[in-house]
């Protein structure tokens, strides 16, 4: 039996020594996932202690029957614990002088495009209120309602493109490995003509009329056969 699911099954049984090492070889997971959040109004340490909390819980949940790695079950738990705190400590803290600025811009748009029906530029703003664009921007991304990451913004050969699919990449080595890690082990279910379908549309960015033709099939079924490989890959995280 693998050394991690031997600790599972020792911590379950009620074995302290077994969970504390298993605490211990994942305090790095703990890390990296924390440093996702730096910059949310909190110390990393904080983050980090709220992270060992999810680890914990993670061990305490996990099923031995689950056929997916500890290490891939853990990064959302972890992950999830992390927001709960900062949801329900207040995720971003802002100033009231954001908070006002934010009003004053928010009714001067309202009025000029009542007034005009075009919406005004940045620059307009600026110079009627007497306020630096940089600030009226931090101001208004401060403010700003959070947008569900899987909110559809517009389809493309039938499929849904959720907002997910739109964020900046820009991510610490960090990060990009434990992405690395989750999307490759879903991948490892999927047999290979579904691996050769996700890896060509989402890692190639080829069409579902492109890779029919490089399969040999119909764009219909490259359709149907990728909304299964999603639904499987969704199911199994």
């Amino acid at each position: 039996m693998d050394k991690t699911l031997e600790l599972l099954k020792l911590a379950k049984e009620g074995d302290q020594d077994a969970k504390e090492q298993l605490v211990t070889e994942n305090l790095g997971l703990v890390w990296a996932v924390a440093r996702r959040f730096i910059g949310r109004g909190h110390e990393l340490e904080d983050l980090y202690q709220i992270g060992c909390i999810g680890l914990m819980k993670c061990i305490d949940k996990f099923d031995l029957s689950y056929d997916v790695k500890f290490s891939t079950y853990a990064v959302p738990m972890i992950s999830g614990e992390i927001k709960r705190f900062l949801r329900d400590d207040g995720m971003i803290k802002i100033s009231r002088t954001l908070k006002e600025t934010a009003y004053k811009v928010r009714k001067a748009r309202e009025e000029i495009v009542n007034r005009t029906g075009v919406e005004p530029k940045l620059e307009e703003l600026s110079e009627l209120l007497e306020i630096d664009v940089e600030e009226i921007v931090a101001s208004l991304e401060a403010n700003v309602e959070v947008e569900s990451i899987h909110k559809t913004i517009y389809q493309n050969d039938g499929n849904d493109i959720y907002l997910l699919d739109k964020l900046a990449s820009e991510r610490d080595e960090k990060e990009t490995v434990l992405d690395r890690m989750v999307v490759e082990e879903l991948m490892a279910q999927l047999d290979e003509v579904e691996q050769k379908i996700i890896r060509m549309r989402y890692f190639e960015n080829k069409t579902q009329t492109e890779i029919a033709r490089v399969i040999g099939i119909s764009q219909v079924q490259v359709s149907r056969m990728e909304k299964k490989c999603l639904l499987k890959m969704r199911n199994r995280y």
